[in-house]
């Protein structure tokens, strides 16, 4: 069983320059499956496109918090048209909350979440959450719709994963783990069983030690894996089958 990278961003422009010769590469690096995240109704049409011209790259399509200031009314139509048109969506996402910066709008983000929850259910489909300085509000609304799918990026306390857990739901882990400064995700990678864990890159961000700063991509997730392996005291072609199984399990590839 190879790699399954269940967040990734290849239509970010860090790729631009060599998009295709990276994803023509990565099979041969040791990834099988690819999940292509989305921020916006630009990349989700763009992730759609990759999704059909590789065979081992799916897509999943929504709008990000940061991106709902300049989404107009309609989107979710426009989200349902792809999904109709294309098999190998396979998501609802990326979506949820982030009060990172500041003049974010709190009320507007919530609004463009439980829409999307309510899409997701709708078509029965999972979900990819971003969930960045608001985890209250974020649970609170995941335990209101008990979703399918995926807390990304995790950054939470061991508590906090417990609780996405119980609700049934994934947690995505990136390079983050091997970073000297991991201690609170390590913490809460220990407290996440094996059948809910997926690795990820978030790539081009988050690339793991001993490559921190340059442009992540798929097949570094293997780092990520050798450093979770070794938490969960097992070995990494170990972890990386089980978590390609739950990825796939998760995301309905069969």
């Amino acid at each position: 069983m190879s790699i399954f990278d269940t967040h990734a961003h290849y239509a970010d422009s860090a790729f631009d320059d060599d998009r295709e010769q990276v994803l023509a590469e990565l099979p041969d690096k040791g990834v099988g499956l690819v999940m292509l995240a989305a921020s916006g109704l630009r990349d989700s049409a763009e992730n759609s496109l990759l999704a059909k011209k590789y065979d081992y790259i799916y897509a999943s399509v929504g709008v990000h918090p940061e991106s709902v200031n300049e989404t107009s009314d309609g989107y979710l139509d426009v989200l349902r048209k792809m999904i109709a048109e294309n098999q190998k969506i396979k998501a609802v996402g990326e979506i949820g909350l982030d009060y990172h910066y500041e003049g974010y709008d709190c009320s507007l983000q919530i609004r463009f979440f439980r829409e999307q929850l309510e899409l997701a259910a709708e078509l029965d489909m999972p979900v990819i959450v971003h969930s960045r300085n608001a985890t209250e509000d974020t649970v609170d609304i995941l335990r209101e719709y008990r979703p399918k799918g995926v807390v990304h990026c995790f950054s939470g306390s061991a508590e906090t994963a417990a609780e996405i857990i119980e609700l049934g739901m994934y947690i995505g882990f990136t390079g983050v783990l091997t970073f000297k400064n991991a201690k609170k995700a390590l913490r809460a990678l220990e407290a996440v069983p094996m059948d809910r864990l997926l690795m990820e890159t978030d790539c081009p961000y988050m690339a793991p030690e001993p490559l921190r700063g340059k442009r992540c991509d798929s097949s570094m997730i293997a780092y990520t894996a050798a450093k979770a392996a070794e938490i969960k005291g097992i070995p990494t072609d170990e972890l990386i089958e089980i978590t390609c199984r739950n990825g796939m399990t998760m995301y309905g590839i069969e």
